[in-house]
């Protein structure tokens, strides 16, 4: 994979898919910037993995749902580094519930924790790589926010407007160079899904064509692709990683 610019913030890079993209872009070269709001000792955990290799990693505590914060992390990079290349916004929570039983905390919280961090990250970013008139940003949304689920509204409405928002910041962005695009996970191998029984696993899998769940690293790997210099010409699209789960 080719990269043309040196770093790479990632929200929510402590755990999961966040953690995974954090592993695979220090593979490719990228000095990368993990994000967390609690739990440190995961992220340094992540810090010390990446850097035994050889590798390069950065551990920055904001939380990215709090625009103030967000805008010191950025300022924080930008005076380490000179630069921002990159960005993926990966921070975001669930809170399941039925419609019915969905007080307008509930759907308000997820909104403000998903949707305000992406734009939050694109925003900053949008200002911080126009200076230098090239970078790139993914946001990673999900297959939730295509297709809806049960218990899951506000956690799709948040998902959906990341799809949207990626689709305004691309136009607002291309003039000045600058690439925003989105990626949409189905089922992904996880602890939550770990800990599924073999019942409810099979019943997923069953309707997926591909009759199997995701590994974190398949994300990463789209996610780096849409980064690197081989999508210079892909801005605005929303790439689907579901094992044919929703085509």
């Amino acid at each position: 994979m080719k990269f043309s610019g040196k770093n790479v913030l990632i929200t929510g890079a402590s755990k999961g898919i966040g953690a995974a993209i954090a592993r695979v872009l220090a593979d490719f070269g990228l000095k990368v910037w993990i994000n967390y709001r609690s739990k440190p000792e995961l992220a340094d955990a992540l810090k010390d993995a990446i850097t035994s290799k050889g590798a390069k990693a950065a551990v920055i505590k904001f939380d990215a749902s709090e625009e103030y914060e967000f805008e010191a992390g950025i300022k924080t990079i930008l005076e380490s580094d000179g630069e921002l290349s990159y960005l993926v916004n990966n921070a975001g929570i669930t809170n399941d519930k039925l419609a019915l039983r969905m007080k307008l905390e509930d759907f308000t919280k997820v909104l403000d924790t998903n949707l305000n961090s992406a734009f939050l990250g694109c925003r900053e970013a949008l200002k911080a790589m126009s200076k230098k008139r090239f970078g790139a940003v993914v946001n990673i949304a999900s297959i939730v926010g295509e297709m809806g689920n049960i218990g899951q509204s506000n956690y799709a409405a948040s998902k959906g407007g990341m799809i949207a928002l990626t689709k305004a910041f691309a136009k607002e962005g291309a003039s000045r160079n600058l690439r925003f695009n989105c990626v949409t996970p189905g089922f992904i191998k996880s602890d939550m899904t770990q800990n599924l029984s073999d019942e409810i696993k099979k019943t997923y899998t069953e309707n997926i064509p591909l009759k199997r769940l995701a590994e974190p690293e398949e994300v990463a790997l789209c996610v780096a692709f849409l980064l690197s210099d081989y999508a210079s010409y892909v801005t605005g699209d929303v790439l689907k990683i579901n094992g044919g789960l929703y085509m």
